[in-house]
């Protein structure tokens, strides 16, 4: 759907929200798991890959340096997303952090919903079958993840 040139994401019959088109060139990073979030996107082309941070095994490294925040890591991918496969979807989710940075494998078109998610939360509580409506499509996305990585784990110890 559009309106005035814009896309529309329409989450629940009362609600909707305006979205912007960006481009995002291969290697760039729209999110990091360092961050707060106060948006997300919707991929429309191209290929993002979804990675987590990981102890650099060579290293050598102390256990107690992961406490301090003196850990040497590398970036593992551990999923990659596709049009219509949502990322950032953490911005709803308390405590509104990122599970994993993102890094873009191909030029990317991605409309970029910068909205207040404040008053994204606050319409969930107020209007209960919204929130019902958005925490359930949140559910299916973190359900999807996790099947795919159990199904890619069970490859890797069978």
């Amino acid at each position: 759907m559009q309106a005035s040139g814009r896309p529309i994401l329409v989450v629940h019959e009362h609600y909707q929200a305006d979205g912007e088109k960006r481009s995002i060139e291969v290697n760039a990073s729209p999110l990091t798991a360092e961050e707060k979030l106060s948006k997300f996107y919707l991929p429309l082309e191209g290929t993002v890959e979804l990675t987590i941070k990981v102890p650099d095994r060579e290293a050598g490294q102390a256990r107690n340096n992961h406490i301090i925040g003196d850990f040497i890591t590398w970036d593992v991918g551990v999923e990659t997303l596709g049009a219509g496969e949502i990322f950032d979807w953490s911005a709803l989710i308390p405590p509104y952090e990122p599970t994993a940075s993102a890094c873009a494998l191909t030029p990317c078109r991605v409309v970029f919903f910068d909205m207040e998610m404040e008053a994204i939360r606050q319409s969930m509580a107020k209007d209960c079958a919204f929130g019902n409506a958005l925490i359930l499509k949140m559910a299916q996305i973190i359900h999807e993840r996790l099947r795919g990585r159990r199904i890619e784990l069970l490859g890797e110890y069978t």
